[in-house]
């Protein structure tokens, strides 16, 4: 026994067809990210890479008081593999990683940085950096994601909310 299967194509079906390929396809391109990030705000973003690039020159030099001075005394760092610690809390690590004999050195993967102001308060910075440090004679190194919250407070800046993630990859 010989089965025919015969196909009705009509108005309705294709029309269905057309405004599900569409939605799908307008879903599919709000989920890709915008390609080249440019500054709204050059000035803005000259300034926290400036004050980036200074708070690790002070971490890379292991420079726990000048690290200080880069964070307000109400800082929040939640990190995915450690948890939520606070301003004294992150003075001790740092400074119990400092004490270590490997150094621990932090690269900002600078096309990934983007700054963003925050009316009133300072800006938010979001990218990824590279920790290196040499194990067993072998340099490892690891790139993870960042969002810093600058506070603009009497002329200077400081960060009052870290947030590193990424580090289960």
């Amino acid at each position: 026994m010989k089965l025919k299967i015969t196909f009705c194509v009509c108005p309705l079906s294709i029309l269905i067809l057309l405004i599900f390929s569409c939605t799908t396809s307008k879903n599919i391109q709000s989920r890709v990210p915008k390609p080249n990030y440019i500054a709204e705000d050059k000035l803005l973003y000259e300034i926290i890479i400036k004050q980036d690039s200074l708070l690790f020159v002070a971490f890379n030099a292991k420079n726990i008081d000048g690290l200080k001075s880069f964070f307000t005394n109400k800082l929040e760092v939640y990190q995915d593999n450690t948890g939520l610690r606070n301003y004294d809390q992150t003075i001790e690590a740092f400074a119990g990683l400092f004490k270590e004999e490997y150094t621990l050195t932090r690269t900002p993967i600078l096309q990934s940085i983007e700054v963003y102001p925050i009316k009133n308060y300072g800006a938010i910075e979001t990218g990824q950096h590279t920790f290196c440090h040499t194990e067993n004679n072998k340099l490892e190194c690891a790139t993870f994601k960042f969002l810093h919250i600058w506070e603009q407070k009497d002329g200077q800046w400081k960060l009052s909310k870290i947030i590193t993630y990424g580090h289960n990859m």
